[in-house]
């Protein structure tokens, strides 16, 4: 077997890959707080632990293949993220429920498959888009589920109102 030259210093490189780790936690967490705040299933922990372990994953397709690919040109480091986005849809399809009628948890598995993408973007080192994404989910589920709940209850109550003044026009 040939000898692989490497042609970066492995001690920098390893606190390039904590910097990325440590950034999926701090994205994750910010995302799993919101859930945590809730009382959701899928909290702090979960949404931390995820993001982790895809940034991890996503880290290792590229450090594992990546010597090889220049020595061998083969390798395909897309395989791993094809796979956490397959592996963590399982998971949170783990997440809905189905109670009296109604689905729930929809809103969690969704952000534990964004958690997933937002750590493989931070393992790539994209922090641009894994800081943004982040942001962009911590909008969607504080203000605008706030406002969505607002709007949403008075349409069930104009609606309500309108169902109860047509039966007083029937008697």
């Amino acid at each position: 077997m040939p000898q692989i030259d490497l042609p970066f210093d492995p001690a920098v490189l390893q606190l390039h890959v904590l910097a990325r780790l440590l950034t999926a936690a701090v994205l994750g967490a910010a995302i799993g707080l919101e859930r945590q705040i809730k009382g959701k299933e899928a909290g702090l922990r979960t949404h931390i632990l995820i993001c982790l372990g895809a940034a991890l994953l996503t880290v290792m397709s590229v450090e594992i293949v990546a010597p090889y690919a220049r020595a061998y040109h083969t390798g395909d480091v897309g395989r791993i993220a094809s796979n956490i986005a397959t592996g963590v849809g399982f998971l949170g399809g783990g997440a809905i429920m189905q109670a009296r009628g109604r689905v729930r948890g929809l809103t969690t598995a969704a952000t534990i498959w964004i958690v997933a993408a937002i750590g493989m973007a931070a393992g790539a080192g994209a922090y641009v888009p894994a800081v943004g994404t982040t942001v962009l989910v911590v909008v969607i589920l504080l203000p605008l589920g706030a406002w969505e709940r607002r709007y949403f209850s008075r349409l069930r109550s104009r609606a309500r109102m309108h169902v109860l003044t047509e039966r007083e026009k029937e008697e």
